[in-house]
C-alpha cells in the first residue's frame, strides 16, 4: 500500500452512483418459495414490457428505455434475460423501490447515501443475485472518499480494522456490519432460502460466497471539470479498478507503488473507446465508469449502466459461477459409484451450453466490446473449454461403462436363457404344467432341485432387472424435470 503524494487536488465528483451485487446459492427446489417470499416482502415481477418501471427504480432523471435494452440483445440472449412469461430457465427479476436516506460513518469521515431499491434475481442451476441500488448524497464528493465509501459498503462481514469503525445508520437503526443492514434491514426475507452446501468445509465464513467475501461493485464516476486537467489519470483509473480509496490515517493511497505495473494493468483492464473523457475499468471486483462529460452525456452514460451494462455484467457472472459450479460438481465426483450424477452433469453442460452461452449475444459494437472485455476479464472462455473437455471425458466413461453394463447384462441373460431354459426347464417342465403337483417335489434329486432353482432365478432376475430399467428411466425424467425443462 502506498500513499498518494501528488501537487494536485483532490478530484470531485459531481455524481456517484453504484449498484453492490451479490451472487448467492438458492436451497434446491426452493424457487417458488423464494418467489413468493419476495412478493410478500413488497418486490414486483419486473418485465420488459411494463414501460412504467423505466424510471422507477433508478432515481431522479435517470430512466432506462426498455426498448434500447431488448435492442442491445440477439433474439436468444433477449428470451434469457427478459422473458416474457415465467419461464423456469431465464432471469426472473423481482424490484423494490426502497428510498432509504442513510448514513455511512468511516473511521475518517461520513458520507450520506440513498438506498434507491434492490433487485433480486432468480436464476438457472439454482443461483440468484442480489443488487443494492445506492446513490451518494455528498456535493463535491472526493474521488478517494467515493471509493472508500463502495469498499466500505461491499464487505458485508467486517474483516479489517476499517470495516471494524464502520457504521451505517438508517432512519433510527444502527448496523455495525453491512450483512445486517442488506439482510435484516432491505431483504429480511432472503437469508432464510440462502444455501449453506457451497461453504462446506469453510472455517471463518458464514454467507455462501461464490468469489470473495464482498459483493461486485458496477459504478459511476462523474468527475467535476476542472481546467488543469486534460484527461482522467491512468492512476485514477487503477485505483477505481482496485478501489483504493483511503488508509488508516484517512489519506489516498494506491495499492500499487510501480508506474509501469499501474500502466500495464489499466491497459488490459481498460475500454478507452471514448477517452480522453470516459473510461470504463473492467475486472473481477468491479466495473465501473469514469467520465468528465457533460451532464447530458453523463445521463445516458447511467442509463446505460442501470441499463444494457447492467444486464451484460449479471451474465458474465452468471456465466463463470455456473462453470465454476460445473467445474466443482465434477471434482467431487466418485467416478466408479456417482453414476446417476455422472449423467446429471452431462444433463446441466449440455443445458448450459445450448442455452445459455454463445459468442454472440449483444447486437451492438460498444456494448458487444465491452461484454467480451468482461468475459476476457473473468476467464469465461478458458472455463467454457475446461468444462467442455470435461463433459467429453464423461461422454467416453459414460459410453465405456454403459457398454461393458450391457456386456455384463447381455452375459447374465444369456447364461440364464441356457442354463434355465435348456438344463432347468427340461428338467422340471413337465412337473410345472397345469395344476401343479407340489408332493412331487419332495421327491426330486439334487439336480432337479438345482435345476428348480436356477428356473425361479432366472425368471426373478429377469423381472429384477426389468423394473430396475424402469425404475432408472423414471429418475431420470424427474431429474430432467428438476433440473429444469428442455
Amino acid at each position: 500500500m502506498a500513499e498518494l503524494h501528488s501537487n494536485k487536488p483532490e478530484p470531485l465528483l459531481h455524481t456517484a452512483l453504484l449498484q453492490f451485487i451479490f451472487p448467492f446459492s438458492i436451497k434446491s427446489g426452493q424457487d417458488h418459495e423464494l418467489i413468493e417470499r419476495l412478493q410478500q416482502d413488497g418486490f414486483s415481477r419486473f418485465f420488459l414490457s411494463n414501460k412504467d418501471l423505466e424510471d422507477a427504480y433508478y432515481g431522479e432523471g435517470y430512466c432506462v428505455s426498455h426498448e434500447k435494452m431488448e435492442r442491445s440483445y440477439l433474439p436468444f440472449a433477449a428470451h434469457v434475460l427478459f422473458p416474457r412469461e415465467k419461464d423456469k430457465d431465464s432471469f426472473r427479476r423481482f424490484s423494490r423501490v426502497n428510498n432509504l436516506q442513510c448514513r455511512l460513518e468511516m473511521p475518517s469521515q461520513s458520507v450520506d447515501f440513498r438506498v434507491l431499491s434492490t433487485d433480486v434475481f432468480v436464476c438457472p442451476f439454482e443461483l440468484g443475485f442480489l443488487t443494492v441500488r445506492v446513490a451518494t448524497q455528498e456535493e463535491h464528493l472526493p474521488f478517494s472518499t467515493a471509493l472508500e465509501f463502495a469498499d466500505r459498503f461491499r464487505t458485508l462481514e467486517d474483516v479489517s480494522y476499517q470495516d471494524k469503525q464502520s457504521y451505517i445508520h438508517c432512519e433510527d437503526r444502527s448496523f455495525g456490519q453491512v450483512e445486517d443492514f442488506v439482510f435484516k434491514n432491505l431483504v429480511s426475507g432472503l437469508e432464510p432460502f440462502l444455501d449453506p452446501a457451497e461453504i462446506d468445509g469453510a472455517y471463518f465464513e458464514t454467507l455462501p460466497f461464490f468469489v470473495d467475501e464482498r459483493m461486485m461493485v458496477q459504478a459511476f464516476y462523474g468527475f467535476e471539470h476542472r481546467e488543469d486537467d486534460d484527461e482522467i489519470s491512468v492512476e485514477l483509473r487503477y485505483r477505481a479498478s482496485q478501489l483504493d480509496g483511503l488508509n488508516i490515517d484517512g489519506k489516498p493511497y494506491t495499492s500499487a507503488s510501480d508506474p509501469e505495473y499501474i500502466e500495464q494493468y489499466t491497459r488490459e483492464h481498460c475500454y478507452s473507446r471514448w477517452g480522453p473523457d470516459t473510461y470504463y475499468m473492467t475486472n473481477e471486483q468491479t466495473f465501473c465508469c469514469l467520465s468528465r462529460a457533460d451532464p447530458e452525456v453523463a445521463t445516458q452514460l447511467i442509463n446505460q449502466m442501470y441499463g444494457e451494462y447492467y444486464y451484460g455484467l449479471l451474465l458474465s457472472i452468471f456465466h463463470k459461477i455456473v462453470l465454476l459450479k460445473l467445474a466443482n460438481l465434477h471434482s467431487r465426483l466418485r467416478i466408479n459409484h456417482d453414476y446417476d450424477e455422472i449423467e446429471n452433469l452431462i444433463f446441466l453442460i449440455n443445458k448450459f451450453s445450448a442455452k445459455f452461452y454463445f459468442l454472440e449475444l449483444i447486437s451492438q459494437s460498444q456494448g458487444r466490446e465491452i461484454f467480451f472485455q468482461l468475459r476476457k476479464v473473468y476467464g469465461n472462455d478458458a472455463l467454457f473449454d475446461e468444462v467442455k473437455m470435461t463433459l467429453n471425458d464423461l461422454f467416453q466413461y459414460q459410453d465405456k461403462f454403459q457398454s461393458k453394463r450391457r456386456d455384463t447384462l447381455l452375459m447374465v441373460l444369456t447364461v440364464f436363457t441356457v442354463v434355465s431354459g435348456i438344463y432347468g426347464m427340461n428338467q422340471v417342465i413337465e412337473d410345472l404344467k397345469g395344476q401343479i403337483d407340489w408332493s412331487k417335489i419332495l421327491e426330486y434329486s439334487p439336480f432337479e432341485y438345482l435345476a428348480l432353482f436356477v428356473t425361479f432365478t432366472g425368471i426373478a432376475v429377469s423381472l429384477g432387472l426389468t423394473l430396475k430399467e424402469l425404475w432408472s428411466g423414471i429418475r431420470s425424467r424427474r431429474r430432467k424435470r428438476f433440473y429444469g425443462k428442455d
